[in-house]
């Protein structure tokens, strides 16, 4: 039995996991905690958030994440790959950096359009 809180929405379930009972949860308000909870102990993900270089443009960082979840073990893989990236001014909201992350199925994308500097 494995105690966690849930993260899905503010609620913040309290969700109790017994990997005995094929991963049965209890305590969650709603399907997704349920879903959250087995998927945590089973193969956890997260959405990657980070930060890239951009030369060029109106600030030197551009926010950017992945289009989908992620395994959570692969995370400090992901990072070594966004921060390889050197991008050049403009980017738009939305534009993908890095098409199918770590053959995870993720694309790597800006999170805002970034804009030339005006000189």
């Amino acid at each position: 039995m494995k105690d966690l809180v849930c993260i899905v929405c503010p609620r913040g379930c309290r969700l109790t996991v017994d990997e005995a009972q094929d991963y049965k949860v209890t305590g969650n308000g709603c399907p997704r905690g349920a879903e959250y909870g087995r998927t945590e102990l089973q193969n956890p993900t997260r959405t990657l958030t980070t930060t890239v270089c951009v030369a060029g443009g109106l600030h030197r960082r551009l926010p950017v994440r992945t289009s989908k979840a992620i395994p959570k073990a692969l995370l400090p893989a992901a990072m070594a790959e966004a921060a390889k990236l050197r991008l050049t001014a403009p980017v738009a909201a939305g534009q993908v950096l890095i098409h199918d992350l770590l053959g995870t199925g993720a694309d790597l994308i800006a999170s805002r359009a970034m804009p030339e500097a005006v000189p």
